[in-house]
């Protein structure tokens, strides 16, 4: 089968490898045949040379797999040892593994679930980020009437502008480096901040603190404190963003005189929510034409990635057209 396998940093080559099995899945264990994929922040460092902490190769390998690093799949199931899936259903979710970017993937099936086949896979890979905001949403409680800001305005912090602002924030202040007003209408953003996260924290006014601050940056550690600097007194501060270090340092004496709360965590229950995510898609349609906003052919995902780690204005989900 073919793969983009990752040679070195910024540098993907197309390859043949051997093929998954399908009599050798594993219980709840799912084969795709892979038709889209969306490139997540997540993957971002591996394209430029991180190692991969997230978990160990339990193939025991010292280099990436091919298909390595892509988790945001769409594709159609060959074979399923897991009692929800059968072949031939279309499905969305995550490729466990972070092997997306080949023709064939096996991954847990308790991360992927049907969706609505009238949208394109290209357009159906918006599902998996959607799944994941609204879980975390749903952990930081009721935001009604509140102020809330999200720092980055990325793919992921859009949709987190979206989703709180459908939840009843009364303002969602939204903050990156590159200007993002001309999408503040569709995802709901009340006010655009075209800052650094440190300058929006300096300069916030007392009376325009929010009560919640989202962080959907990540990759560095010094957001998590103007996120901290930031918030109002007895707020809370949502960490999304992924970390690229272990320890992350943070201001507790402010952390404690001004009452926080700190929430992070990986998304649970992932086919309920990439089911949910399917049914908020359905009453905002609008968000399908403008989110993914970049399409490029699998064979290209060099070039792909390579626009997804310099954001640009217009530029929201970089997809990968594998059909």
């Amino acid at each position: 089968m073919w793969a983009q396998r990752l040679s070195g940093p910024f540098t993907f080559q197309q390859v043949e490898v051997e093929a998954p099995r399908a009599d050798r899945l594993a219980a709840g264990q799912v084969l795709l045949a892979t038709r889209a994929g969306g490139i997540c922040g997540s993957d971002l460092p591996f394209f430029k040379g991180a190692p991969f902490l997230h978990a160990a190769d339990p193939a025991g390998r010292t280099t990436p797999a091919p298909g390595f690093p892509l988790h945001e799949v769409v594709g159609e199931v060959v074979a399923s040892r897991h009692p929800e899936h059968s072949p031939g259903d279309l499905v969305v979710g995550w490729a466990s593994a972070f092997d997306g970017i080949a023709e064939l993937v096996v991954t847990d099936g308790e991360g992927l679930a049907g969706y609505d086949t009238t949208m394109p896979p290209t357009t159906a890979v918006m599902l998996q980020p959607l799944a994941c905001v609204l879980y975390a949403a749903e952990q930081v409680g009721d935001v009604r009437g509140r102020t809330v800001a999200v720092i980055g305005q990325g793919p992921i912090g859009l949709l987190f502008s979206h989703v709180l602002k459908q939840r009843g924030a009364g303002r969602v202040v939204g903050v990156d480096r590159v200007d993002r007003s001309d999408a503040a209408g569709v995802f709901g953003v009340d006010e655009t901040v075209t800052a650094s996260a440190n300058l929006w924290s300096a300069t916030v006014a007392d009376a325009d603190r929010p009560e919640l601050v989202v962080e959907a940056v990540g990759h560095q550690v010094t957001t998590l404190q103007d996120c901290v600097d930031g918030v109002a007194f007895g707020g809370q501060v949502l960490y999304f963003g992924i970390p690229d270090d272990l320890v992350y340092p943070v201001d507790m004496m402010t952390f404690v005189r001004k009452n926080l709360t700190l929430r992070a965590g990986v998304t649970l229950e992932r086919r309920r929510v990439l089911r949910d995510a399917g049914s908020y898609l359905a009453d905002h349609p609008a968000l399908r034409e403008v989110y993914v906003s970049d399409v490029h052919p699998v064979g290209r995902a060099q070039e792909a990635f390579a626009a997804a780690v310099q954001p640009a204005v217009g530029q929201y989900k970089v997809a990968l057209d594998a059909t």
